[in-house]
């Protein structure tokens, strides 16, 4: 049976045909809005419901819960950009939902890092400089894979001060496809939403199997920094762009992919 119209449906409980996992900070936002008033899409209100990551010990009841509110033949998504990053979220959806269709936006990786940096500054969770939080990355993250595999646990450090970590996207992805099939996973460039390229809009419906729409207005760029990146400097830049490098490439040479 075509995967449009197999239900995902456990015990009769409504669940997500598709999931946008990520990256933060890479547009998850905005496309949630705009699915907001997709008239064959039900997303919920608010945007990251968190279940395979921070809510785990939860009943699957609970998270469909969230989807009550569906109508029939409305696509259902669940747009929370930590499954990406988290460890164990790609088996726990797995197994619940293997049909699920999977959308990846990928940001420029240091542009994308140095955002995550100050939207936790702004948030309370980073209190570093840039430089010192880059450094401080590797020992803050130490045992997040073993502190994380209990079901609704957390880890500050693992979900705010992940900034280089949640740049390399081949890592990301290489592991999502340990559990879904390729042409399950789509990754697409948020820049080229924000540049209101037109097929980049569609690609993102047609993988999730919805009617296309006309784009009659600029996707916003919600959440969107507050010109912070100018006060980086060009070493720290540089730095970040050198660590990143294998990501720039793997990018380029299985995607097309790239920046500037």
């Amino acid at each position: 049976m075509n995967w449009r119209y197999a239900i995902q449906e456990w015990r009769g409980l409504k669940l997500p045909h598709f999931m946008v996992i990520g990256a933060q900070k890479a547009g998850t936002t905005s496309v949630h809005e705009w699915l907001l008033h997709h008239p064959s899409v039900y997303v919920p209100a608010t945007k990251e419901t968190h279940y395979f990551t921070l809510f785990f010990d939860q009943p699957v009841r609970w998270y469909a819960d969230h989807y009550q509110g569906s109508r029939p033949g409305q696509l259902r998504g669940d747009i929370t950009p930590y499954y990406a990053f988290h460890p164990h979220a790609a088996a726990r959806i797995a197994a619940l939902i293997p049909t699920v269709r999977l959308v990846y936006l990928v940001r420029d990786p240091v542009e994308r890092a140095i955002s995550q940096y100050y939207h936790e500054i702004r948030r309370g969770k980073e209190s570093l400089s840039i430089e010192d939080a880059l450094a401080a990355e590797s020992e803050r993250l130490s045992g997040a894979l073993e502190r994380l595999r209990i079901p609704g646990s957390r880890d500050q450090a693992h979900q705010s001060n992940s900034y280089v970590a949640r740049s390399r996207y081949e890592q990301h992805i290489l592991h999502y496809r340990r559990f879904f099939h390729a042409d399950q996973l789509l990754v697409l460039r948020s820049e080229d939403l924000f540049a209101n390229d037109p097929r980049a809009w569609q690609r993102l419906l047609r993988h999730i199997g919805t009617p296309m729409i006309s784009l009659e207005r600029a996707v916003p760029q919600a959440n969107a920094g507050q010109g912070e990146h100018s006060h980086v400097s060009q070493t720290t830049r540089d730095a970040l762009r050198a660590t990143l490098d294998p990501t720039y490439q793997w990018m380029v040479k299985e995607y097309g992919i790239q920046w500037q």
